[in-house]
Formats: structure tokens, C-alpha cells, sequence
């Protein structure tokens, strides 16, 4: 069965119209333009593709895309490197052969429970497909609040759960940067059902996930600034960095780095003790909570 075109034409047009012929590097075409962005002819031109065959790829009517298109469209479309691999998995084949109609369950991979048990003065998550937390260190817990029980859903706590807003506080661009990730792995994993119906439950409960999502953006899981008001280390400041393996590129390790010398390293130290007691670095006053 040929893959839904759908997601690829949405994409492409969303990027289109965030382009305009100056920033291509081209003379916009005569006559008179209700968008910025550019018109699917122009981008046809930038791409070395007649107009048919780029309307028929951005009204989902095109089966087969080549590589060679993807190129094309990633270079006339000016797409970062985490664009162009979303690109390539919205127009890649369908998968041949019957799927398992039952998932098994994911397990933590012993690799990176290893480099996370070396990683103890530092809040570090282990997460797997659809954000399911599949590890976590105490500290982790002492620095966010939530018990982030294996099996639970990062994306829910983060984006269901009032008191992540109260937590971080660049909440919007750090979700906006997760729902980014989601879109991604949605475009690699479309047959994925939970993940489809986890993403549509996050819409319907947020207005600004729906928002989000509907810009079509990307992001990778790296680097990524998180501030957060800790109601009792205070002020702290970490950076987001991801790891994840070769052979299963569906873990990620999520390591809260710190400045050396900077408040928050001076701090974590106290947290780590708090954490010790994993019912008390759980027992932050909350205003509410979701269900996961």
C-alpha cells in the first residue's frame, strides 16, 4: 500500500510559505502574491521541477519520491540538516512486509544505564519512543518534582501536568522545542498508532501544542536551555544535552548538564542528599495534577 502523502505536502507548503523569493535568492514572479512566501511555481524552478510534478508532490498525489527530489526541494527550500531528515522520512517508501500487530515492550538499554549510573552528581532521564521514561536517577527526581515512574509519559507530565509550567521557567520554548521532537519521530514512525493517538490527545488538551504542531517544525533532541524555579534549590539553569546509540536510535539519554562553579553545580550537591529520601524529593507543594 503507497504511503499517505499527506504529512510530506503539509510540510513542503508550510516551509514554502515561510520563504520569500528575496530570502531564495530569487526575482519574485510577476502578478499579485496573498503570501509572502514562495508560490509553488517559483519553488519548481528553484527545484529543477515543472510545476505539475511539484503540485502533485504538495497535493499528496505523488507516490514515488526520489532521492534526488528530496535533494532538490531540501536545497530550494533552505532546510537545516533536521529538516532534511524529516523531509526524507515524510517521502520515504512504506515499509514492505506485515508489522507486528503487537509492540513489545522496550527495554532500557545496558549501555546507557551504564554511562547513566556514572552520571549520579547530575540529573539524567532515559527515555524511549513516545518519551516513555524508561530510567531515571534520583537526583532527576529531586530536580523536577515527579517521581517519573519507568513506563510514564514524559510529554504527558510535561505538557498535562500544571506544574511543569510552574517549574520551568521557559516553559514555551521548551515545549514548543519537544513538540518539534514529536513531530519528528511522528514522520519516521507514521504507522505508530499509540504515538499518533498520544500526539492527538496533547492537541486536544493544549492550545499551544495544536499551534505548534500545526507550524510543522523539527528539532532534534540536543542542546537545548532549560530554566527552572526549584521551590527548594532555587534558581537553576541546565543544559539539555541527548545521547542516543547507533543501533537503537529510539533511547535517548537525557543528561542535565552544568557550568562548573555556577550556582546550580553548587546546589545540586544539597538536592543529591534530598534525594536520597525519593518520597520527600517527590513531595514538592504541586498545583494539580493530570493523569498520565
Amino acid at each position: 500500500m503507497p504511503r499517505d502523502r499527506t504529512a510530506l505536502g503539509a510540510f513542503l507548503r508550510s516551509r514554502r510559505d515561510r520563504l520569500t523569493p528575496a530570502q531564495a535568492g530569487i526575482q519574485a514572479f510577476p502578478g499579485p502574491r496573498r503570501v509572502p512566501g514562495l508560490r509553488k511555481e517559483e519553488l519548481a524552478v528553484l527545484a529543477g521541477l515543472s510545476p505539475d510534478h511539484y503540485s502533485r508532490l504538495e497535493q499528496g498525489r505523488q507516490s514515488t519520491v526520489t532521492d534526488d527530489v528530496v535533494d532538490a526541494l531540501a536545497r530550494a527550500l533552505r532546510l537545516d540538516e533536521t529538516e532534511r531528515t524529516h523531509l526524507r522520512d515524510l517521502a520515504a517508501p512504506a515499509p514492505r512486509g506485515p508489522r507486528a500487530s503487537v509492540e513489545a515492550p522496550q527495554q532500557a538499554d545496558p549501555g546507557l544505564l551504564r554511562l547513566m549510573s556514572t552520571l549520579d552528581h547530575v540529573p539524567v532521564l532515559l527515555l524511549g519512543r513516545r518519551t516513555q521514561v524508561l530510567a531515571r536517577n534520583r537526583l532527576l527526581t529531586a530536580v523536577l518534582g515527579d517521581p517519573m515512574e519507568p513506563g510514564s509519559s514524559f510529554a504527558r507530565w510535561l505538557f498535562l501536568d500544571p506544574a511543569s509550567r510552574v517549574l520551568i521557567g521557559n516553559w514555551e520554548h521548551f515545549a514548543a522545542a519537544a513538540v518539534g521532537g514529536l513531530r519528528l519521530e511522528v514522520g519516521r514512525r507514521p504507522e505508530d498508532r499509540r504515538l499518533v493517538a498520544l500526539v492527538a490527545e496533547l492537541r486536544g488538551a493544549s492550545e499551544e501544542v495544536a499551534g505548534w504542531w500545526d507550524d510543522h517544525h523539527v528539532r532534534d533532541h540536543t542542546s537545548v536551555d532549560k530554566l527552572l524555579a526549584h521551590p527548594v534549590g532555587g534558581p537553576l539553569r541546565f543544559g539539555i544535552e541527548a545521547v542516543s546509540t547507533p543501533h537503537d536510535p529510539d533511547q535517548r539519554l537525557v543528561v542535565y548538564t552544568v557550568e562548573p562553579g555556577s550556582a546550580t553545580a553548587r546546589v545540586l550537591p544539597m538536592l543529591q542528599g534530598w534525594a536520597e529520601d525519593p518520597a520527600e524529593a517527590a513531595s514538592v507543594v504541586r498545583p494539580g495534577r493530570a493523569g498520565r
